[in-house]
């Protein structure tokens, strides 16, 4: 009986959103450049995607902060906050926040998947910690329609409704016209898993 062959390939990497040039060297992604979040709309969006995933799939990331273009056409968005990203890996550098690598851990907030729902645990707040379960099927389409970021006017009238729900439980960040889900899918969990 013939025996199967080792495999000499390297383990399959995890699928990452190509929108930010990076290297991943095992368990570790260096972002090349610096980030434009706090800018608003589609580079945040696509930013926060991005982390997002790598977060998903527990990917040490070294990534660093840029809150305007070079020459300052990109002034930071009036509306934007920070703080519903403390979940995500946090930035190096001079013009990372404090308080982002002060509150982050990993687990603070995530979702699994269900057969008709997704389940939602949000710590980002430990004195109001919650456990959520979207199943509404007009919320749970917006969810995952934006995991990709997507423009508000690409939505329904009732998917942007359903966004404006999401986006006040800061389950989705709406940005300058650009929506996108903020809890990442953990596919790795801690022992004992009960830490998060």
């Amino acid at each position: 009986m013939p025996t199967a062959k080792p495999s000499l390939e390297a383990p399959d990497r995890p699928d990452l959103p190509d929108v930010l040039p990076y290297r991943i060297n095992g368990h570790h992604v260096v972002v090349a450049e610096p980030v434009l979040l706090g800018a608003g709309g589609r580079p945040t969006a696509q930013a926060i995607q991005f982390l997002r995933e790598c977060q998903s799939h527990a990917l040490t990331v070294t990534w660093s902060l840029r809150r305007a273009d070079a020459a300052g056409h990109i002034p930071p968005a009036p509306d934007f906050a920070f703080a519903p990203l403390h979940h995500l890996p946090p930035p190096s550098g001079p013009a990372a926040p404090d308080d982002w690598r002060r509150a982050h851990s990993y687990g603070q907030l995530y979702y699994r998947q269900g057969p008709g729902f997704v389940q939602i645990k949000d710590c980002r707040k430990p004195d109001a910690a919650v456990r959520l379960t979207v199943d509404h099927p007009d919320l749970l389409a917006a969810f995952h329609t934006c995991l990709d970021p997507t423009t508000l006017d690409d939505l329904s009238h009732t998917e942007r409704e359903a966004v404006s729900v999401l986006a006040a439980e800061e389950l989705v960040l709406v940005t300058r016209g650009w929506a996108v889900s903020l809890p990442p899918r953990i596919r790795h969990w801690t022992v004992p898993d009960t830490g998060i």
